[in-house]
């Protein structure tokens, strides 16, 4: 199945199949991989963007050096709308952009030290979930309230083992539950929650948009 990303596509970004015969067809060609080589770019783009902006709805907690923050819903969301590799390419492009110095990390964070930090786990975990939330959505399991649901619990915990494993050297493993996991369990639900009442309704949105 395809993906939001490839429902909306614009025509003169579309890959062209075939094998060009002559030299008006090849340049023809030329273009069109060219263009849907930029629109690959800038949904990548655009997807580490959203992940950026999300970070920017943090709310730290004085009980834990993990913050309260919309990336969740952003990075399984991005990973859903743009599909597995897409998705995850957004998430890394962010990681990037992260470690190269722009302020787009948590409370507008920044540098490498914030990937081996506390919250490093996590970060990396970024990758994984909008990879699996990818791989999910590619098989249509956004399409439905309750697949998107089961979808957004396996992105969760692809994001959630790696954060609470490498939380632990930092803070132990006796407390890493209280810290790093307990804490953030309602805002999870109410994120699957928006996720489970966004995605379908923007696939209907879609459809009814089509060709009559």
């Amino acid at each position: 199945m395809i993906t939001m990303a490839d429902a909306i596509r614009p025509p003169f970004a579309r890959p062209r199949g075939g094998v060009a015969g002559e030299v008006g067809e090849a340049a023809s060609d030329a273009r069109a991989w060219a263009a849907s080589l930029l629109y690959e770019i800038l949904v990548i783009l655009a997807g580490s963007a959203l992940i950026a902006l999300s970070a920017w709805v943090a709310i730290p907690l004085p009980f834990s050096p993990v913050p309260v923050t919309g990336q969740t819903l952003a990075v399984l969301f991005v990973g859903s709308a743009l599909g597995a590799r897409r998705g995850a390419a957004s998430a890394l492009a962010y990681l990037a952009e992260g470690a190269w110095g722009l302020p787009v990390f948590a409370g507008g964070a920044a540098g490498p030290h914030v990937l081996v930090g506390p919250t490093g786990g996590y970060l990396a975990g970024f990758v994984l979930g909008a990879f699996a939330c990818g791989a999910l959505a590619e098989r249509g399991w956004d399409r439905r309230p309750l697949s998107t649901i089961a979808s957004m619990a396996v992105g969760n915990a692809a994001i959630l083992v790696p954060g609470l494993l490498w939380l632990s050297e930092f803070v132990g493993p006796g407390v890493v539950w209280k810290l790093g996991l307990f804490p953030f369990i309602p805002g999870d639900l109410v994120k699957i929650a928006l996720a489970a009442a966004l995605l379908p309704l923007g696939w209907k949105l879609l459809a009814g948009a089509g060709p009559k």
